[in-house]
């Protein structure tokens, strides 16, 4: 039986993005420009080792980032599928010391990875999915998206 969670009302755990694999960039802009109309806003190669330290995958990959504002997509371009694979979905939060608590209460391990000074925060449920975890940005007018 799972004990009971104690947590505001007032916390909201909200789909920040989904990260999906393609097979080539052809395909993603035909799916996400010309079938969903989510612009793609930046293209992106990650490094051998910030892959190895997220998805312990040892070789670097292309993503591409469709989002229209409501709906954010980063799509790894992997001509062959992974095992592991660079699937994950991104929530946002309000409190990452507040998530590191349940997910350590549950017997979860969270992990951090640096990126470019940045510490990024990943966990693996239960059923080894994979998900970023980002902390809700106040409105500040200097703060912006990923």
């Amino acid at each position: 039986m799972y004990g009971v969670l104690r947590m505001s009302m007032q916390s909201k755990t909200r789909i920040q993005h989904v990260a999906l694999e393609y097979a080539s960039q052809q395909q993603a802009d035909v799916f996400f420009l010309k079938i969903l109309a989510i612009p793609k806003v930046k293209s992106t190669m990650l490094s051998q080792e910030l892959c190895a330290s997220i998805f312990q995958i040892e070789q670097p990959v292309q993503m591409e980032t469709y989002d229209n504002g409501t709906a954010r997509f980063e799509v790894f371009l992997t001509p062959e599928p992974k095992t592991p694979s660079y699937a994950h979905i991104g929530v946002e939060i309000d409190s990452k010391a507040d998530f590191l608590i349940r997910c350590r209460e549950q017997g979860l391990n969270p992990f951090f990875v640096e990126k470019q000074g940045k510490q990024l925060l990943f966990v693996r449920d239960f059923s080894e999915n994979l998900f970023e975890v980002i902390e809700k940005q106040t409105s500040h007018p200097e703060h912006s998206p990923k």
